[in-house]
Protein backbone atom coordinates (compact mmCIF):
# COMPACT_ATOMS: atom_id res chain seq x y z
CA UNK A 1 0.00 0.00 0.00
CA UNK A 2 1.42 3.28 -1.27
CA UNK A 3 0.77 5.56 1.81
CA UNK A 4 0.48 9.58 1.12
CA UNK A 5 3.12 11.68 2.99
CA UNK A 6 2.21 14.77 4.29
CA UNK A 7 5.10 17.45 3.31
CA UNK A 8 4.87 20.73 5.70
CA UNK A 9 1.39 18.98 7.94
CA UNK A 10 0.92 21.55 10.03
CA UNK A 11 -0.75 20.16 13.72
CA UNK A 12 -3.89 22.54 13.90
CA UNK A 13 -4.48 21.30 10.01
CA UNK A 14 -6.02 17.81 12.37
CA UNK A 15 -6.47 19.47 16.03
CA UNK A 16 -9.25 18.09 17.76
CA UNK A 17 -11.43 21.16 19.48
CA UNK A 18 -11.19 19.68 22.83
CA UNK A 19 -8.20 19.93 22.67
CA UNK A 20 -7.37 23.29 21.96
CA UNK A 21 -9.76 24.61 24.39
CA UNK A 22 -8.49 22.40 27.02
CA UNK A 23 -4.82 23.58 25.95
CA UNK A 24 -6.09 27.33 26.20
CA UNK A 25 -7.43 26.69 29.65
CA UNK A 26 -4.69 24.94 30.61
CA UNK A 27 -2.03 27.60 29.83
CA UNK A 28 -4.23 30.60 31.34
CA UNK A 29 -3.53 28.88 34.84
CA UNK A 30 -1.57 31.42 36.86
CA UNK A 31 0.17 28.38 38.21
CA UNK A 32 1.61 26.99 35.04
CA UNK A 33 4.91 29.68 34.19
CA UNK A 34 6.68 29.14 37.64
CA UNK A 35 5.69 25.26 37.49
CA UNK A 36 7.39 25.15 34.27
CA UNK A 37 10.64 26.70 35.38
CA UNK A 38 10.98 24.86 38.44
CA UNK A 39 10.84 21.59 36.43
CA UNK A 40 13.79 23.36 34.03
CA UNK A 41 15.44 24.26 36.86
CA UNK A 42 15.45 20.52 38.38
CA UNK A 43 16.23 18.89 35.44
CA UNK A 44 13.21 17.05 34.56
CA UNK A 45 13.77 16.96 30.90
CA UNK A 46 17.04 15.51 31.47
CA UNK A 47 16.31 12.96 33.75
CA UNK A 48 13.56 11.20 32.07
CA UNK A 49 15.81 10.79 28.81
CA UNK A 50 18.34 9.14 31.02
CA UNK A 51 16.04 7.01 32.54
CA UNK A 52 15.21 5.72 29.03
CA UNK A 53 18.71 5.80 27.72
CA UNK A 54 19.99 4.12 30.66
CA UNK A 55 17.58 1.10 31.16
CA UNK A 56 15.97 0.81 27.50
CA UNK A 57 16.89 -0.62 24.39
CA UNK A 58 17.86 1.03 21.32
CA UNK A 59 16.24 0.21 18.12
CA UNK A 60 17.93 0.46 15.28
CA UNK A 61 18.07 -1.13 11.23
CA UNK A 62 19.63 -3.90 12.62
CA UNK A 63 18.46 -5.28 15.74
CA UNK A 64 14.88 -4.88 15.04
CA UNK A 65 14.21 -3.73 11.47
CA UNK A 66 10.42 -4.67 11.43
CA UNK A 67 9.89 -1.78 14.57
CA UNK A 68 12.61 0.56 13.47
CA UNK A 69 10.60 0.38 9.49
CA UNK A 70 7.70 1.08 10.77
CA UNK A 71 8.68 4.06 13.09
CA UNK A 72 10.57 5.75 10.35
CA UNK A 73 7.36 5.30 7.85
CA UNK A 74 5.15 6.78 10.31
CA UNK A 75 7.67 9.95 10.93
CA UNK A 76 8.06 10.13 7.15
CA UNK A 77 4.48 10.02 6.68
CA UNK A 78 3.42 12.94 9.62
CA UNK A 79 7.23 15.61 8.25
CA UNK A 80 8.76 14.64 11.71
CA UNK A 81 11.84 15.92 11.07
CA UNK A 82 14.94 14.76 12.60
CA UNK A 83 13.38 11.18 13.20
CA UNK A 84 13.84 10.69 17.02
CA UNK A 85 15.38 8.10 18.55
CA UNK A 86 13.37 4.59 19.01
CA UNK A 87 13.30 2.30 22.48
CA UNK A 88 12.16 -0.67 23.16
CA UNK A 89 11.26 -2.05 27.10
CA UNK A 90 10.10 -4.91 28.57
CA UNK A 91 6.31 -6.36 28.47
CA UNK A 92 4.20 -5.06 31.34
CA UNK A 93 1.13 -7.08 29.53
CA UNK A 94 -0.22 -4.80 27.64
CA UNK A 95 0.52 -1.98 24.69
CA UNK A 96 2.16 0.80 26.04
CA UNK A 97 4.11 4.09 24.09
CA UNK A 98 5.21 7.18 25.08
CA UNK A 99 7.17 9.97 24.03
CA UNK A 100 9.24 12.20 25.68
CA UNK A 101 12.23 14.40 25.79
CA UNK A 102 11.56 18.21 25.22
CA UNK A 103 14.93 19.30 24.10
CA UNK A 104 16.06 15.57 22.23
CA UNK A 105 12.55 14.01 22.04
CA UNK A 106 12.77 10.01 22.13
CA UNK A 107 9.79 7.42 21.84
CA UNK A 108 9.40 4.03 23.32
CA UNK A 109 7.48 0.41 23.20
CA UNK A 110 7.15 -2.28 24.81
CA UNK A 111 7.51 -5.44 23.90
CA UNK A 112 4.03 -6.12 23.98
CA UNK A 113 3.67 -3.40 21.39
CA UNK A 114 6.29 -5.29 18.85
CA UNK A 115 4.49 -8.61 19.32
CA UNK A 116 0.60 -7.54 19.35
CA UNK A 117 0.65 -4.93 16.82
CA UNK A 118 0.73 -5.48 12.76
CA UNK A 119 2.79 -3.19 10.52
CA UNK A 120 -0.09 -0.78 9.90
CA UNK A 121 -1.08 -1.10 13.23
CA UNK A 122 2.39 0.10 14.32
CA UNK A 123 2.17 3.03 12.04
CA UNK A 124 -1.31 4.24 14.10
CA UNK A 125 -0.14 4.02 17.60
CA UNK A 126 3.57 5.53 16.51
CA UNK A 127 1.97 8.47 14.64
CA UNK A 128 -0.04 9.17 18.06
CA UNK A 129 3.03 9.52 19.51
CA UNK A 130 4.89 11.34 17.20
CA UNK A 131 2.08 13.83 17.04
CA UNK A 132 2.63 14.92 20.37
CA UNK A 133 6.60 16.13 19.62
CA UNK A 134 5.53 17.22 16.39
CA UNK A 135 2.52 19.42 18.03
CA UNK A 136 5.14 20.37 21.05
CA UNK A 137 2.88 18.87 23.75
CA UNK A 138 5.68 16.87 25.84
CA UNK A 139 6.75 19.97 28.37
CA UNK A 140 2.80 19.90 29.85
CA UNK A 141 2.66 16.41 29.54
CA UNK A 142 5.96 15.75 31.30
CA UNK A 143 4.89 17.92 33.99
CA UNK A 144 1.98 15.90 34.44
CA UNK A 145 4.75 12.68 35.16
CA UNK A 146 5.71 14.66 38.10
CA UNK A 147 2.86 16.36 39.19
CA UNK A 148 2.23 14.59 42.54
CA UNK A 149 5.78 15.16 43.65
CA UNK A 150 5.96 19.14 42.13
CA UNK A 151 2.40 19.97 44.26
CA UNK A 152 3.98 18.69 47.34
CA UNK A 153 6.57 21.15 46.85
CA UNK A 154 4.57 23.97 45.42
CA UNK A 155 2.69 23.69 48.91
CA UNK A 156 5.40 23.47 50.82
CA UNK A 157 7.71 26.00 49.86
CA UNK A 158 7.35 29.94 49.53
CA UNK A 159 6.63 29.66 45.38
CA UNK A 160 3.66 32.36 45.86
CA UNK A 161 1.28 29.41 45.19
CA UNK A 162 -1.42 27.64 47.23
CA UNK A 163 -2.33 23.59 47.62
CA UNK A 164 -5.49 24.98 45.74
CA UNK A 165 -3.97 27.04 43.17
CA UNK A 166 -1.87 23.60 42.12
CA UNK A 167 -4.88 21.63 42.68
CA UNK A 168 -6.76 23.56 39.87
CA UNK A 169 -3.61 23.16 37.61
CA UNK A 170 -3.65 19.51 38.07
CA UNK A 171 -7.03 18.88 37.02
CA UNK A 172 -6.59 21.38 34.04
CA UNK A 173 -3.35 19.04 33.15
CA UNK A 174 -5.20 16.33 33.05
CA UNK A 175 -7.54 17.55 31.34
CA UNK A 176 -5.43 18.74 28.36
CA UNK A 177 -4.27 15.39 28.14
CA UNK A 178 -7.12 13.30 27.75
CA UNK A 179 -8.11 15.61 24.97
CA UNK A 180 -4.78 15.88 23.33
CA UNK A 181 -4.86 12.26 23.04
CA UNK A 182 -8.03 13.00 20.19
CA UNK A 183 -5.49 14.85 17.96
CA UNK A 184 -2.82 12.12 18.15
CA UNK A 185 -5.18 9.32 17.61
CA UNK A 186 -6.38 11.50 14.18
CA UNK A 187 -2.51 11.62 13.63
CA UNK A 188 -1.99 8.16 14.20
CA UNK A 189 -5.21 8.05 11.63
CA UNK A 190 -3.20 10.37 9.13
CA UNK A 191 -0.34 7.97 9.76
CA UNK A 192 -2.00 4.08 9.02
CA UNK A 193 -4.53 5.60 6.49
CA UNK A 194 -6.96 2.97 7.15
CA UNK A 195 -9.88 3.51 9.88
CA UNK A 196 -9.74 -0.78 10.25
CA UNK A 197 -6.82 -0.54 10.99
CA UNK A 198 -7.24 2.44 13.76
CA UNK A 199 -10.02 0.48 15.32
CA UNK A 200 -7.98 -2.92 15.71
CA UNK A 201 -4.90 -0.80 17.01
CA UNK A 202 -7.36 1.27 19.93
CA UNK A 203 -8.83 -2.43 20.59
CA UNK A 204 -5.68 -3.62 21.27
CA UNK A 205 -4.51 -0.64 23.22
CA UNK A 206 -7.62 -1.88 25.76
CA UNK A 207 -5.80 -4.76 26.13
CA UNK A 208 -7.60 -7.31 23.85
CA UNK A 209 -5.27 -9.58 22.23
CA UNK A 210 -5.21 -10.46 18.89
CA UNK A 211 -6.66 -14.20 19.14
CA UNK A 212 -9.91 -12.06 19.85
CA UNK A 213 -10.28 -9.62 17.35
CA UNK A 214 -12.51 -11.14 14.77
CA UNK A 215 -15.73 -9.76 12.68
CA UNK A 216 -17.90 -9.54 15.57
CA UNK A 217 -15.77 -8.16 18.42
CA UNK A 218 -14.55 -5.48 16.33
CA UNK A 219 -18.34 -4.68 14.75
CA UNK A 220 -19.22 -4.63 18.14
CA UNK A 221 -16.89 -2.18 19.38
CA UNK A 222 -17.55 0.06 16.33
CA UNK A 223 -20.99 0.10 17.58
CA UNK A 224 -20.20 0.52 20.77
CA UNK A 225 -18.00 3.45 20.35
CA UNK A 226 -20.59 5.16 17.28
CA UNK A 227 -23.63 5.08 20.95
CA UNK A 228 -20.74 6.72 22.93
CA UNK A 229 -22.66 9.90 23.81
CA UNK A 230 -19.55 11.75 24.81
CA UNK A 231 -20.96 15.13 25.13
CA UNK A 232 -23.38 13.89 28.11
CA UNK A 233 -20.46 14.69 30.67
CA UNK A 234 -21.62 17.83 30.30
CA UNK A 235 -24.42 16.96 32.09
CA UNK A 236 -22.47 15.48 35.08
CA UNK A 237 -21.59 17.43 38.62
CA UNK A 238 -18.26 19.27 38.86
CA UNK A 239 -16.88 16.60 41.06
CA UNK A 240 -17.75 13.92 38.70
CA UNK A 241 -16.42 15.70 35.79
CA UNK A 242 -13.07 16.19 37.55
CA UNK A 243 -13.27 12.62 38.62
CA UNK A 244 -13.88 11.87 34.65
CA UNK A 245 -10.51 12.45 33.60
CA UNK A 246 -7.87 12.51 37.00
CA UNK A 247 -7.68 8.43 35.65
CA UNK A 248 -6.49 10.13 32.78
CA UNK A 249 -3.91 6.99 32.46
CA UNK A 250 -7.24 4.50 31.75
CA UNK A 251 -6.96 3.70 28.04
CA UNK A 252 -10.55 5.33 27.28
CA UNK A 253 -10.49 3.41 24.04
CA UNK A 254 -14.05 3.52 23.28
CA UNK A 255 -14.18 7.05 23.62
CA UNK A 256 -11.15 7.57 21.59
CA UNK A 257 -12.30 5.48 18.67
CA UNK A 258 -16.02 6.83 18.59
CA UNK A 259 -13.99 10.29 18.08
CA UNK A 260 -11.66 8.91 15.52
CA UNK A 261 -15.00 7.94 13.56
CA UNK A 262 -16.70 11.50 14.12
CA UNK A 263 -13.23 12.49 12.51
CA UNK A 264 -13.64 10.14 9.47
CA UNK A 265 -17.45 10.80 8.93
CA UNK A 266 -17.13 14.44 9.14
CA UNK A 267 -15.10 14.70 5.59
CA UNK A 268 -11.99 16.21 7.46
CA UNK A 269 -9.69 13.25 7.09
CA UNK A 270 -10.52 12.57 3.40
CA UNK A 271 -9.96 15.91 2.51
CA UNK A 272 -6.05 15.76 3.66
CA UNK A 273 -6.07 12.88 2.05
CA UNK A 274 -6.83 14.87 -1.14
CA UNK A 275 -4.25 17.55 -0.17
CA UNK A 276 -7.11 19.30 1.05
CA UNK A 277 -6.43 22.40 4.32
CA UNK A 278 -9.36 22.66 6.94
CA UNK A 279 -11.12 25.98 6.70
CA UNK A 280 -9.34 26.84 9.67
CA UNK A 281 -12.47 29.93 10.45
CA UNK A 282 -14.77 27.09 9.95
CA UNK A 283 -12.95 25.24 12.77
CA UNK A 284 -12.84 27.70 14.72
CA UNK A 285 -16.89 28.16 14.43
CA UNK A 286 -17.23 24.43 15.40
CA UNK A 287 -15.17 24.84 18.27
CA UNK A 288 -17.37 28.05 19.79
CA UNK A 289 -20.51 25.80 18.80
CA UNK A 290 -18.70 22.31 20.67
CA UNK A 291 -18.85 23.90 24.27
CA UNK A 292 -18.14 21.30 25.81
CA UNK A 293 -15.23 21.70 28.84
CA UNK A 294 -15.87 20.15 32.52
CA UNK A 295 -13.27 23.24 33.49
CA UNK A 296 -15.97 25.73 33.18
CA UNK A 297 -16.76 25.43 36.75
CA UNK A 298 -13.26 25.85 37.80
CA UNK A 299 -12.22 29.87 37.91
CA UNK A 300 -8.55 29.31 37.70
CA UNK A 301 -7.85 33.11 37.23
CA UNK A 302 -9.42 33.36 41.24
CA UNK A 303 -7.27 30.23 42.57
CA UNK A 304 -3.91 31.92 42.67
Amino acid sequence: MTRKKFTGLKTEFYEHPFDHKALVTLERTPVLPMLLKKINEYGIDKLLRMQTTGSEFKVTPRNFPNLHNAFEEACNILDVVPIPELFLFRGTGYIKAYAIGVEKPVVGINLEGMEWLSHDELLFVFGHEVARIKGKYLAYQQMAHVMPAVKNLISTTTLGMGGIAANGLEIALYNWMMMAKFTADRAGLLACQDQDVAITALMKLGGLPQEYLNEDTINDFVLQARAFEFNNLDSLGQFAKTFSFMEHLLPWMVMRASEVLKWVESGDYENLLQGKAPDTQQAENQQDDEDWNFLTAWDTTEQS
